[in-house]
């Protein structure tokens, strides 16, 4: 038995019915040549038999009393239902993304069974152009969504003849990590006496962190007050606690809506060699008009610029999140794309550059600071006061190559995430191949007609497409 990390355990403290804290993503399949109509009932029958493995990790099961001293914990569990984790669904006729996005949308609203392993994995058949999908999610508790990418790739292959895969649950993500067979036996459990040595140890070492930390500290009072300090002055470095309040900064319910699509990346990058800027500044700006579009939409355009906050990978501590944040101002009330982009450029290599030259303890203080209101979100209520910024826009790096699995061409990849208390709507960008693919995860009744913000996202990118037109090739 192992006790949890409080940055992990914070995902279940704070969890409710309105607040499902699990990360996911849509995977879309084309069916490999050949393949007869009960392809997936043949690969469904085969992952849930007793013969496929699964990794320590899929098998943790989060537990708290007596033995753990009131602490999450995790605990192995030794009698996993795969039938219950892996499940087989089919789309009506004719199954258009349309039919699959509802279901995935349904899918990510409800709460993964505390009393199993927190995760899932949905095999959809019947999508139209003889592909099926894979929708997936796991607890933010056990990873981030980050890592969670990560761990798929590691479970498909670029090699489009390779059979007998192991599924993502066989893979263990952490090094030197190996599986065991369904039905043997796991590591006796601590007991109560060890459960309580080892949250002694953690808090020792917590403790020890700390004092590390005060004597880091004077470094970490200036770096704040600088951060505040050019912000206020240089007006580039977006600030906490200074994003307008929107239609999207309002309490949330359980119910999800996830829309999804691909843009050919080399779109993406013609923008970014002829205006000067980066990839991820370009997705920003997609962003930014995007957002523009649908809050004037429904006449909710501030007069002030929305701010978003970016997660960005600290080091890795050994616990399943390892993440901190930065603000960028993403310059909403600017109508010419060519300055909102510039603004949003600007505004993020300031932000960059804050954290540049710091050591470790101040970066991860100034991205505590920034990344307080994502905890907040997570408390019931705290919509109200939590204006830290306006929404979570993501840029995962993915796959560079095209991936396979059992002979099945992976199509397309969609993040799918966590919105809060306060910020409704996610947007998740992450890079596939050719093609960048966005996921936007909103609440089903603070963000009406999400799936039109996929078409503001085309427009966008139109528009920045004529202004890399305009711009001096050189």
């Amino acid at each position: 038995m192992a006790t949890m990390s409080f940055r992990d355990a914070m995902f279940l403290l704070a969890e409710s019915r309105e607040r499902p804290t699990h990360v996911g993503s849509l995977m879309l399949f084309d069916r490999p040549e050949g393949a007869g109509p009960d392809y997936l009932a043949d690969l469904h029958r085969q992952l849930v038999s007793g013969d496929v493995e699964i990794a320590p990790l899929f098998r943790r099961r989060a537990t708290r009393g007596v033995s753990t001293l009131g602490q999450w914990a995790w605990t192995t569990d030794d009698d996993v239902d795969i039938e219950y984790h892996v499940r087989l669904s089919a789309l009506p006729r004719p199954g258009r993304i349309r039919e699959l996005l509802e279901l995935v949308s349904r899918l990510h609203g409800s709460l993964l069974d505390r009393h199993r392993p927190l995760w899932e994995f949905h095999l959809i058949e019947g999508v139209e152009g003889d592909r099926f999908a894979v929708y997936s999610k796991i607890h933010h508790a056990m990873m981030d969504g980050v890592r969670a990418m990560k761990h798929l790739e590691k479970a498909l292959s670029t090699d489009p003849e390779k059979r007998d895969m192991a599924p993502f649950w066989a893979v263990d993500p952490r090094p030197g990590r190996t599986s065991r067979p369904v039905g043997e036996p796991a590591p006796a459990p601590a007991g109560w006496l060890g459960s309580a040595r080892e949250y002694v140890g953690g808090a020792l070492r917590t403790a020890g962190t700390l004092a590390e930390g005060v004597g880091q500290s004077l470094n970490v009072g200036p770096a704040l007050v600088s951060s505040a300090y050019r912000g206020l002055v240089e007006h580039d470095l977006a600030l906490p606690f200074e994003a307008p309040p929107t239609m999207l900064n309002v309490p949330i319910t359980g119910a999800r809506r996830f829309a999804a699509q691909s843009w050919p990346l080399k779109r993406i990058q013609r923008v970014r060699e002829r205006t000067g800027s980066t990839v991820n500044d370009v997705m920003l700006a997609m962003s930014s008009g995007a957002l523009r579009r649908y809050l004037e939409a429904h006449e909710g355009l501030p007069e002030r610029p929305l701010v978003a906050a970016l997660p960005v990978a600290l080091e890795d501590s050994g616990s399943g999140n390892a993440l901190g944040a930065i603000l960028v101002n993403l310059a909403t009330n600017e109508p010419d794309p060519a300055e909102r982009l510039r603004k949003i450029r600007q505004s993020g290599l300031a932000a960059k550059e804050n954290l540049q030259g710091r050591d470790p303890m101040t970066i991860a203080a100034l991205s505590a600071v920034v990344a307080a209101p994502i905890g907040l979100g997570l408390v019931p209520g705290s919509s109200s006061v939590n204006q830290g910024f306006n929404l979570i826009i993501s840029n995962v790096p993915g796959p560079k190559d095209p991936l396979y699995w059992e002979g099945a061409k992976l199509d397309g990849i969609y993040p799918i995430s966590v919105p809060l208390d306060g910020q409704a709507l996610n947007i998740t960008v992450m890079s596939y191949a050719d093609s960048m693919e966005i996921g936007v995860t909103g609440d089903r009744r603070a963000v009406p007609h999400l799936q039109h913000l996929l078409g503001y996202l085309e427009d966008a990118l139109v528009e920045l497409e004529a202004v890399a037109d305009e711009a001096d090739p050189t």
